[in-house]
């Protein structure tokens, strides 16, 4: 059956000739025809090639098309070989497609089909409408896919003419969200427009047999986009390009890629000098850096990987996976400062054919990083990439493929077998999510300061966009609107409403308050992490929520961050909490975990425990810089720039400094992260710990925790141990606090979510404490449990408040 592109009307798109007595004939053999219309990802994933294939297998006519964010069908056939076809699309469906809404509609009346087509797309101006349902409008980006193996086999076999062609794709991989301008999803309509196609690949893409049928980001070596390489003094193109990076990395050196969604930086991974170069350059001295292994088995030589890590590692996402690593027995170790002192080893494995033939070139594994400096956007830009990241890189490996959005590499983990995201971006954004309580108005979710992410929603549609960075600069605030615009336009939500986090002083903040006053849901930090949380587990009930994380203003004017709530998506009560301690210096305290310990140690709110030892307290002085001791002291004794915080976030950090583990940080949750690295797997007691009552909350005191801290290390106690006990710590008194929630309101699922909750021992410790106490416990899996979460709790809760009103 041949399949032809077949133009439209646009004044009657359903225009063909009347063909009366073919249909009489069709009619008479009992042949019937119907029409419906597909939502969801079914634009980019290689929808339209399967529904012809499934046509023409069930001996059906008719047509399939894009239209703004949908496919239409039009099919003619027996009517039991229709409702298998209806049935097929459902079960059937490409691995990337994702269905949310087939609609049968009016079939009209035109004449007979001529086989089954593919036609040209419609734009909105014909497509389908029902205004009193808007949700079943919603256009969804389809996000890039890695190389399939397909791809990947043709990649490397040398008869094969895409043979080492780094832009190999076909239906099923390759870039999708990144290329894409406007829907519908057509070749002209994505970066690819300036690349015409060859007759060979125009063959592929019109022959139903073949898998590149209807590819839209189809390439060749005669057609497709190309590589160059220039480090200031050569320039090169094609595969002397590839060859050019390949030596650099070989050399010792830093190459700046261009990746699917943005440029990243790339070196030996086994190589502690050029690692320690890299951060040196980059100033990331202390932040864990991802590394790629060419595949799974190279992957489970440098980590023991469970099922749902692997299952991570080798879907079409290919996220980073923190996994624990392990030292390789027939492979180059991977050099230690590469992930510094977290406990986890970032691996991934490549995303692109261009990755695929460097690792299997340079035979080790590579450090992949975000191409950017410290707090600035990724790169995307070509000609931005040389000026701002030479400082960097010895070269760049670059291509003429522009890229039309920023995505960074997602960041996924599994605990206690639970797959997680904890940044969510390329692979993942921005395929849609759901929310449990519909709005009744499109409303924008503009997130939190850190971690930044928006969420837009339209009925129960969410669309929550890739990771941002932190939203602390006008760069990064550019990229933030930049995203926005895009997104509005390309799923056409023109947001009616904005939910914020009670921050006044967040960047976030700010750009809400373009709506008017009555417009704007202000929405606490706390209770949009449990949201999150509950929200895409679709619990619209009341739970015990857990909120653990750094910082965070609450209703009282206070800054909280290790809260015990009850809520819902409409409210909440706070139980519990940790007792508040003073951040000297106040944000710098962030920086400062020894500022912290200072504060507990000197300022805790007092809740009936005896002050701690003036002994040890001189002792863990002692080994810090004495002005500032001094300096610290005073602020805590005076209130001066020294706000008061319940933060677990916090608290680890200041059990970070007591251990001597960290003074000092170069990014929020670096003493944590060491915290949980020196603890590792070795088992403990928990240390002494006791709740108080205080103006009717449960508040855990850890005064006891930390004289006991302080006590041991002083008696020559290793560090490991005490910061398992830490651990094991904190496990308790939540499961204690969670208990106490429990006598007061009766047993809830229970909502584990903010950023502490990123540490694997504290999170599988715990989620044991509290299964053992027969709670049913939940954590954020599709979006991250730090801030990166917020925007989509936010928006739960703006669409419950305002279906509520």
């Amino acid at each position: 059956m041949t399949v032809t592109l077949l133009p439209f009307s646009h004044a009657d798109p359903d225009h063909r000739p009347k063909g009366d007595a073919r249909r009489a004939q069709a009619v008479a053999a009992g042949r019937e025809r119907r029409r419906w219309e597909v939502r969801g990802t079914v634009q980019g994933v290689g929808f339209r090639p399967f529904v012809h294939r499934l046509a023409t297998e069930l001996a059906l006519t008719g047509r399939v098309r894009n239209t703004g964010g949908a496919v239409l069908i039009d099919a003619e056939g027996m009517p039991g070989a229709l409702d298998i076809f209806e049935l097929r699309l459902r079960a059937e469906a490409p691995p990337l497609a994702v269905l949310t809404g087939l609609a049968q509609l009016p079939a009209h009346d035109s004449g007979g089909f001529d086989g089954f087509v593919i036609e040209e797309s419609l734009p909105d101006t014909v497509a389908p409408r029902r205004p009193k349902d808007r949700s079943f409008l919603h256009r969804n980006l389809p996000p890039d896919a890695a190389t399939c193996d397909a791809c990947l086999a043709e990649l490397l076999d040398p008869a094969d003419r895409r043979y080492r062609y780094p832009f190999i794709n076909c239906v099923d991989c390759g870039p999708r969200a990144t290329i894409i301008d406007e829907l519908p999803y057509d070749r002209e309509r994505t970066s690819m427009s300036a690349f015409g196609m060859c007759e060979t690949c125009a063959a592929e893409y019109a022959d139903p047999g073949n898998r590149r049928f209807h590819a839209e980001p189809i390439a060749c070596p005669d057609c497709g986009p190309q590589l160059s390489w220039h480090d200031g003094a050569i320039a090169y193109a094609g595969e002397e390009a590839l060859q050019a990076a390949i030596r650099c990395i070989a050399a010792g050196g830093i190459i700046a890629l261009k990746g699917l969604g943005g440029y990243q930086f790339v070196c030996d991974a086994t190589s502690a000098d050029v690692v320690a170069t890299l951060r040196a350059r980059k100033h990331r001295p202390a932040k864990p850096l991802a590394v790629m292994v060419a595949d799974l088995h190279a992957a489970e030589h440098y980590a023991r990987l469970a099922n749902a890590e692997r299952r991570l590692l080798t879907g079409p996402a290919r996220p980073i996976v923190l996994a624990v690593p392990r030292t390789p027995r027939s492979h180059p170790p991977i050099a230690p400062n590469v992930r510094a002192d977290s406990a986890c080893l970032g691996l991934f494995l490549p995303t692109t054919p261009l990755h695929h033939l460097l690792l299997r070139a340079l035979n080790r594994p590579l450090v992949v990083t975000s191409g950017n400096l410290g707090g600035e956007p990724l790169v995307i830009d070509d000609a931005e990439a040389w000026a701002r990241l030479r400082a960097v890189a010895d070269g760049v490996c670059g291509h003429d493929r522009p890229i039309r959005a920023r995505y960074d590499d997602s960041v996924t983990t599994a605990a206690a077998g639970r797959p997680a995201v904890l940044r969510r971006a390329r692979g993942y954004a921005p395929a849609p999510l759901t929310l449990p309580i519909r709005t009744p108005r499109p409303l924008l979710a503009v997130g939190a300061q850190l971690k930044h992410t928006f969420t837009l929603a339209e009925g129960a549609t969410a669309i929550t966009s890739a990771h941002n960075g932190d939203l602390e600069n006008s760069a990064a605030h550019d990229a933030f609107t930049e995203s926005l615009d895009r997104l509005s336009r390309t799923h056409a939500i023109t947001p009616e409403y904005a939910a914020h986090d009670l921050h006044p002083g967040y960047l976030s903040t700010g750009y809400a308050h373009r709506f008017p006053e009555s417009r704007r849901i202000a929405v606490q930090h706390h209770h949009a992490h449990i949201a999150s949380c509950a929200a895409e587990h679709s619990l619209t009930g009341d739970v015990i929520g857990v909120a653990y994380d750094g910082l965070g203003l609450g209703d009282d004017g206070t800054l909280w961050g290790g809260e015990i709530m009850v809520a819902d998506l409409t409210g909440y009560t706070r139980l519990g909490r940790f007792a508040r301690a003073p951040l000297p210096g106040g944000a710098a305290a962030v920086t400062h975990p020894a500022r912290m310990a200072l504060g507990y140690l000197t300022g805790l709110e007092a809740l009936g425990s005896p002050q701690f030892d003036a002994d040890l307290v001189k002792r863990f002085a002692e080994r810090l810089d004495p002005h500032e001791v001094a300096v610290t002291l005073r602020m805590i004794a005076r209130r001066v720039n020294s706000p008061v915080a319940s933060s677990a976030g916090r608290l680890f950090d200041a059990a970070a400094a007591l251990l001597g583990l960290r003074d000092t940080v170069s990014f929020e949750g670096e003493a944590a992260i060491a915290l949980e690295h020196e603890a590792g797997s070795t088992s403990a007691l928990p240390l002494p710990w006791r709740l108080a009552r205080v103006d009717g909350l449960w508040v855990y005191d850890p005064q006891p925790t930390f004289a006991a801290l302080l006590d041991a290390a002083a008696l020559g106690a290793p560090a490991t141990a005490l910061a398992a006990a830490f651990h094991e710590t904190v496990a308790e008194v939540t499961v204690a606090l969670v208990g106490k929630a429990a006598a007061i309101v009766g047993d809830k699922p229970v909502c584990l979510s903010g950023g502490v909750w990123q540490n694997r021992r504290l999170t599988e410790t715990t989620i044991a404490g509290l299964e053992s106490a027969g709670f049913d416990v939940f954590i954020n899996q599709r979006v991250p449990c730090n801030d990166g979460g917020i925007s989509y709790g936010q928006a739960a809760i703006a669409a419950a408040s305002l279906q509520g009103r």
